[in-house]
């Protein structure tokens, strides 16, 4: 059902797409129709999966190194207090730099290779990862630490075996936050300066006003995109069994959950 949803939005979207094309006939190299960006990506399919696969493997690096990055100073933030006192203020200052502010001296740094594109996506998955699972161990019950201290478990034993595993709902969400950010991490960085890569491409094609080439390289990122959020989905459906979700709100989590009379 949710894939039959799926391709009926993605149809209506296609659909009034070419509506507009044929009512407000723009141009071609501002608006090309969706035949013509089939087209482009039916003309060079290896093309568009070379760099396609340039830009995932950037993408699930990022993503990695990120989500582990993120948890493990959030971590050490609930773990030690002071850390966190000396730590999260330089977070959140770094947070508030824009992205297009890190990615050309990330490219001077590390060089036009990979590892710069890796590092932009690394860095947009960190915040939402960190500000979720530092959230989430932040925001333990209060009576269940009370009960806690009425034990003899340390500090660390309450953070590991009651605090942390209350908090995974919210590291779960923080992932699924990040995971579509991903991408942008890292097509920023191809933006910036790279020899393959999606972002490469739509640089090269917009250069040379070639628009059905640059949107269909969007429509591959924008796929992309979609799989790695059903994926990480998918990887976290049961790290947090005892927090389950419904479908309806998977699906879509501005519905109403529906109540029992």
């Amino acid at each position: 059902m949710r894939a039959l949803h799926a391709g009926l939005s993605l149809v209506s979207l296609v659909a009034l797409w070419q509506a507009g094309t044929v009512v407000f006939a723009p141009p071609p190299y501002l608006v090309p129709s969706p035949a013509a960006v089939a087209s482009a990506l039916a003309a060079r399919p290896g093309f568009f999966v070379e760099h396609g696969l340039v830009t995932l493997t950037e993408v699930l690096a990022g993503l990695l190194a990120g989500s582990i990055f993120g948890a493990a100073v959030a971590f050490g933030v609930a773990a030690l207090p002071r850390f966190g006192q000396f730590v999260w203020p330089a977070i959140l200052i770094l947070q508030a730099l824009p992205v297009f502010v890190l990615a050309p001296i990330l490219v001077l740094w590390l060089g036009f290779g990979m590892a710069s594109k890796v590092a932009m996506a690394t860095i947009i998955i960190f915040f939402p990862v960190a500000s979720a699972f530092a959230d989430g161990l932040r925001r333990t019950d209060r009576a269940i630490l009370d009960a806690a201290s009425l034990t003899e478990a340390t500090h660390w034993q309450t953070l590991v075996r009651i605090r942390m595993p209350l908090a995974l709902p919210s590291l779960v969400s923080g992932l699924r936050v990040a995971a579509p950010l991903a991408p942008l991490g890292a097509v920023v960085g191809e933006w910036v300066g790279a020899s393959a890569g999606l972002g490469f491409v739509m640089v090269q094609a917009n250069a040379r006003m070639q628009t059905p080439t640059v949107f269909a390289a969007m429509a591959v990122l924008a796929a992309l995109t979609v799989a790695l959020r059903l994926g990480v989905d998918r990887l976290t459906a049961g790290l947090a069994p005892w927090a389950p979700e419904s479908s309806s709100a998977s699906l879509n989590p501005f519905r109403r959950r529906s109540q029992k009379s």
